[in-house]
């Protein structure tokens, strides 16, 4: 009689109980193992979510502030002499179309000290400008304590301080006065930070008048600020310094304040990448954990193997188990970096205030990475494991 006996096939549920019963005996092994892929995944996943997390908050920032802000400062022509932007310059901007919002600052030749009593010599870091009085709103800058420059106040004593420069000079509230060289100068008001314009954070504004009046100021602006619209701020760009100092168009410097925040995303894309190399030498090494773990486990092992091989197991049944084994500590390791990972990211950007991102693709991706380091980590012992003989292994000890 033809024999028509075949080999047993496990199903697929039948494969993860049986790998599953190798973790479950051996569970302080499994942790430690899993361990090493969680604290992969785990910084993986924490760096994309955190990068993308600040670069939104970064874009959004970008939106709020606006990318329409240029500004034209006065450098040096080709004879190497500084230059001076004239003292119109605010008004020939205003004539180019598209500009929606001209405004100008100008640096002036005054020691800021906290009162009479301290040394001339010791400025705290806080310079002045005279500046005009439309130049809070054409920045979008907002008053933290007291107010802005009045109309009435431009002409007068008065003077508003950046946030830095109030910070530095103990002023904690207006009111209170500042020596502005031998002239005591009232505080009228205090800035939060100005984003765009970081510069005017250290300094003491006083208004245009007030400067020519108290300060010797010459009238001539040292940078002009202008808005435009957004579809035309490279065609202004193109011809803002020759409309502000034609002929002479090579020493005036133009720039675009809100290039300096986008090119910060740009470095933080540097630095995701770096860190999410480093994620991946972390996964290597976890990797290396759990195909260690599984080696060991096929040499403490070996009598259940050669019992199931004398039952009838197949080569391929014990491949597969030990395979699955390694794939369900490797997915057990990458689910808890993952949850790891997103918590990380909430926790902090929740501290920084900003709105949490984790991209689905980066939990997917990390996820497919610990079943690949699962399966190549598992592929050799599952393979030394078939090869042992059943009557060997039954007689080890």
């Amino acid at each position: 009689m033809k024999n028509d006996l075949k080999p047993a096939r496990l199903s697929p549920g039948d494969v993860l109980r049986v790998g599953a019963v190798g973790l479950r005996a051996r569970r302080a092994r499994v942790v430690l193992s899993a361990l090493g892929i969680a604290i992969g995944i785990a910084t993986m996943v924490a760096v994309v979510g955190l990068s993308e997390s600040s670069r939104a908050d970064l874009m959004a920032r970008l939106d709020r502030l606006g990318t329409n802000l240029l500004t034209a400062e006065a450098g040096k022509d080709a004879m190497g002499q500084e230059i001076k932007l004239p003292r119109n310059a605010v008004a020939m901007v205003e004539r180019i179309g598209p500009v929606q919002h001209a405004t100008a600052s100008a640096d002036i030749d005054a020691r800021i000290r906290r009162s009479d009593v301290v040394p001339e010599e010791r400025t705290a870091g806080v310079t002045a400008q005279a500046v005009r009085a439309d130049l809070l709103a054409a920045l979008g800058g907002q008053v933290d304590k007291g107010v802005w420059l009045t109309p009435a106040g431009e002409r007068l004593p008065t003077t508003v301080l950046g946030a830095v420069a109030a910070q530095r000079l103990g002023i904690t509230r207006t009111g209170e006065t500042i020596m502005m060289n031998d002239m005591r100068v009232a505080v009228v008001g205090i800035l939060k930070p100005l984003e765009l314009v970081p510069n005017l954070d250290r300094v003491a504004m006083v208004g245009f008048p007030a400067a020519e009046r108290y300060f010797g100021f010459d009238g001539h602006p040292t940078t002009v600020f202008e808005r435009s619209t957004d579809a035309s701020v490279v065609d202004v760009r193109a011809i803002l310094a020759r409309s502000i100092s034609p002929g002479n168009e090579s020493g005036i410097k133009i720039s675009r304040p809100s290039d300096a925040l986008a090119a910060k995303a740009a470095t933080d894309e540097g630095l995701t990448t770096l860190m999410l190399g480093l994620g991946a030498v972390a996964l290597l090494v976890g990797g290396v954990g759990v195909a260690n773990t599984m080696v060991i486990s096929v040499l403490e092992r070996r009598q259940e193997i050669g019992l199931r091989r004398s039952l009838g197991a197949t080569r391929n049944a014990i491949r597969l188990q030990f395979v699955t084994e390694s794939l369900l500590l490797s997915a057990l390791g990458g689910a808890t970096g993952a949850l790891l990972g997103a918590a990380a990211t909430y926790g902090f950007a929740r501290a920084q205030r900003w709105t949490a991102v984790i991209p689905p693709w980066s939990l997917a991706g990390g996820f497919a990475a610990t079943l690949l380091i699962g399966v190549v980590a598992g592929l050799y012992p599952a393979i030394r494991a078939s090869r042992v003989h059943p009557t060997v292994a039954l007689n080890s000890t």
